[in-house]
């Protein structure tokens, strides 16, 4: 794993409303969504210079699990290893908390997260048809591709 750009240092945001909304809706273009999880969610962000870069949003599901809602980094900032980081950190914190699975998801289309999600130890545990089509008002594109399927994706903390 690539170090994180000099400077730069993942730190809890103790009230996730402060995320930049533009920055939430790189990786949910629905601002109802956000607004719906944000509330009660736990936050982790990539901050350079006081500049909150990428982020990472969890929200717990029960005693036994919780689900990375919205992570995203900034354009410029892709590529270089800040979402790994960011992934390791919540990992981290859900263990630390006594969870035992921490989830994921995203669409059929979003080829980098695909990758990155099994690159950093999760695994498909399952896929909603037509998810994209029933639950935002307009129609994603990403890499050519129409987002129709939620990729579900688990990775159980137990295991190093």
């Amino acid at each position: 794993m690539k170090p994180l750009p000099k400077g730069m240092a993942i730190v809890q945001i103790e009230d996730a409303r402060e995320i930049p909304l533009a920055l939430l809706l790189k990786a949910d273009p629905s601002e109802k969504n956000i607004v719906q999880y944000l509330s009660s969610a736990i936050a982790f962000a990539a901050i350079l210079d006081k500049e909150i870069l990428a982020c990472c949003i969890i929200l717990y599901l029960d005693e036994q699990q919780a689900e990375i809602k919205n992570i995203s980094v900034h354009t410029p900032w892709q590529g270089k290893g800040i979402a790994q980081h960011l992934l390791v950190v919540c990992a981290a914190h859900c263990s630390k908390n006594g969870l035992n699975t921490l989830k994921i998801a995203t669409g059929n289309s979003s080829i980098k997260q695909l990758y990155l999600y099994q690159k950093m130890g999760f695994r498909i545990c399952g896929v909603v048809k037509d998810y994209f089509l029933k639950n935002y008002e307009e129609e994603i594109w990403e890499n050519g591709l129409q987002c129709l399927d939620q990729v579900i994706f688990i990775k159980d903390l137990r295991v190093n």
